[in-house]
């Protein structure tokens, strides 16, 4: 089934509200843009993904999946999805990952609607539902942070993860305050977002222990590994580390090896597609651990990380990134929350990714098309 067109097509994601999430230059408010990938083969079977997020346009990528990715697939065998992703991996100097992961998503979706099976099925279905977690942007406030809490748990998440103030007496404050409205039981994870050098990590950690966090995430800077192998010798919470890690998937094993980290993290956009994470999730099983999946930065993304969830037994946690209107776009049905608490694959079992995209409305927000 050989690769007969790559395409992308800008459109506008209007009406964002405005978030800041963690530290870095990541905030949304107004518009941002996103990019329909396709994949035309000359089988008539066309793979979709999305290029982008409410934080990073699509516009910033998207040129080098044009000039550099698409020659080295016109022609190919599109259900050959590991040589495609080599090829595509060997050029990530010129492209970058979020380029590469959106063509890796569309050769999925092509080889599902191929095998006519949901990716979940293709990959060996383990499970239909994952528990989900609320994920706070960084708030304005220490009430801001208490009152989307409560909102939190009226909407029946199973978890709630804090991406706190940068100051740390204030992380502090906000922890305990915040325990106290959760009660003993409730789960909550944090992520400091790389905010601190090893001595205040340590004080934070010995805290959140006392508080009995879930896991303590991103605390030192992303290639500080000889620092987080100090900072777990030092704490008992286990330490969630790598996502923005130098380097692709392929340092994970570096990090387990050296007992730098106690879980993985990634997503699609960050280390290339779902092949790597794949990968990533079969080494993590062999260290005996968990890779945690993070959000994946547009709505197509996830549907695609759901169906890889239920693929495997060692992804324990489904992100859901607030506010919700500052995730959710470009698609006619969505992920939503169950009354339980978790995620279902129920509505996105039909050949490929799964996900329903609204062609007319993207159309309609159409700024470009690029062949």
């Amino acid at each position: 089934m050989k690769i007969t067109d790559v395409t992308a097509e800008l459109f506008r994601w209007d009406g964002l509200p405005a978030a800041r999430y963690g530290n870095a230059n990541m905030d949304t408010g107004g518009s941002s843009d996103l990019a329909l990938i396709s994949i035309e083969t000359e089988g008539g079977i066309a793979g979709h993904a999305f290029l982008g997020a409410s934080f990073r346009p699509a516009r910033l990528d998207i040129q080098g999946l044009i000039d550099v990715l698409k020659p080295a697939l016109i022609g190919q065998d599109a259900l050959a999805r590991g040589a495609r992703f080599a090829e595509c991996y060997r050029l990530k100097r010129a492209a970058t990952l979020r380029c590469i992961g959106a063509v890796d998503v569309a050769l999925w979706d092509i080889a599902g609607k191929a095998a006519q099976m949901p990716l979940h099925r293709l990959l060996g279905t383990v499970r239909r539902e994952v528990p989900a977690y609320a994920s706070s942007s960084t708030l304005a406030s220490h009430q801001a942070y208490l009152e989307q809490f409560a909102t939190v748990r009226t909407r029946g998440f199973r978890a709630y993860k804090l991406h706190p103030p940068r100051d740390l007496d204030a992380t502090i404050r906000l922890c305990r305050d915040i325990r106290k409205a959760a009660g003993p039981d409730y789960v909550l994870m944090i992520d400091p977002s790389m905010a601190y050098r090893l001595p205040d990590a340590v004080r934070l950690g010995r805290v959140l222990e006392e508080l009995d966090f879930h896991w303590y995430e991103d605390p030192l800077g992303e290639e500080d590994m000889h620092n987080y192998v100090v900072l777990r010798g030092k704490l008992d919470i286990p330490i969630l580390a790598t996502e923005y890690a130098a380097g692709g998937f392929e340092t994970f094993g570096r990090w387990l090896a050296s007992g730098a980290t106690d879980y993985i993290r990634g997503d699609i956009a960050v280390k290339g597609g779902l092949t790597p994470l794949l990968k990533a999730a079969h080494l993590a099983e062999a260290f005996g651990t968990t890779l945690e999946i993070h959000h994946g930065g547009n709505s197509h993304n996830n549907i695609a990380q759901l169906q890889l969830m239920m693929a495997l037994t060692n992804s324990l946690w489904f992100e859901v990134l607030l506010p919700d209107g500052a995730q959710k776009y470009g698609l006619k049905q969505d992920i939503e929350l169950a009354p339980d608490g978790s995620i279902l694959i129920t509505p996105f079992e039909v050949p490929g990714v799964g996900a329903e995209i609204d062609f007319e409305m993207i159309r309609a927000k159409r700024i470009a098309l690029l062949k």
